[in-house]
């Protein structure tokens, strides 16, 4: 029998929040046996002259570094995990990798909306995320 959920994708910005998203995505895979894929995005400016070109450089070195370090965890479980880190904007490409990666699951850290201003949180980057996903999105708050 096969897992409900084969692949999933754990989007990350390196935060101390992106710890539980993590720890949870770390369950479901080890019951699963899922395939993992960590993505950072590295979000981009229109206009690129060579200095941001080098910030840009410095920035993928810094991901791939913390990127390896987060897979370590699951690659101690042998759980398959892959990293990939784009460039553009964060929710877009968030969403396109789920669609053209076939993922199942996508686990992303949250926060927890104030109830007495809900609309104003509504906006992050985890709700829309929630929302434009065509597969199953779980937000760890």
């Amino acid at each position: 029998m096969s897992s409900l959920f084969e692949h999933i994708l754990i989007p990350v910005d390196f935060t101390e929040k992106n710890q539980a998203a993590l720890d949870v995505a770390f369950q479901l895979a080890s019951q699963n046996r899922s395939r993992l894929t960590l993505l950072h995005v590295i979000e981009t400016v229109e206009e690129a002259d060579d200095e941001i070109q080098s910030f840009y450089d410095m920035l993928e070195e810094k991901a791939r570094t913390e990127m390896a370090q987060m897979a370590d965890r699951f690659l101690g479980d042998k759980l398959v995990v892959e990293q990939s880190i784009l460039f553009g904007r964060r929710g877009s490409e968030i969403v396109r990798t789920s669609l053209e990666n076939q993922v199942d699951l996508v686990v992303l850290s949250s926060h927890k909306i104030d109830l007495d201003q809900p609309p104003k949180d509504w906006g992050t980057l985890s709700y829309q995320v929630s929302v434009l996903c065509q597969c199953p999105v779980l937000l760890v708050k």
